[in-house]
């Protein structure tokens, strides 16, 4: 496995660490959504599985092709580089539901008003 993990790193080789300080101010490591290996992925080879996701770079090797198939594809991920990436574009692509605890409700408008509440000395 480890092997394996080696010859995925090698087809993925980058000069330069990626970061996202936009999504993940504190680092991929710290952030708590990645495990070690694959914040370590993303740090290693993120720059160029972002060129391939882009189509800034073209593939250069069949492990490479692989990859691009499968982020633009939706095929199954088969090796932890593309689970990593795939885990990486949810987190940065899927915006939720934004929910508040300010506003109105429609609830508080709808409720009938009892007149037997209010005495006319409320009203001043």
């Amino acid at each position: 496995m480890s092997n394996d993990i080696s010859l995925l790193r090698q087809a993925f080789v980058s000069q330069r660490q990626f970061y996202d300080d936009n999504n993940f101010p504190r680092g991929f490591s710290r952030c708590g959504n990645f495990t070690l290996l694959e914040a370590s992925i993303l740090e290693q080879h993120g720059v160029v599985l972002k060129a391939l996701f882009d189509k800034t770079l073209a593939p250069q090797n069949a492990i490479q092709e692989q990859f691009v198939d499968v982020v633009c594809s939706a095929k199954e991920p088969t090796n932890p580089i593309e689970k990593t990436w795939l885990k990486y574009l949810k987190l940065t692509t899927c915006k939720s539901k934004f929910h508040t605890l300010f506003g109105r409700s429609k609830i508080s408008s709808q409720l009938p008003i009892n007149q037997e509440d209010y005495s006319e000395s409320d009203t001043v």
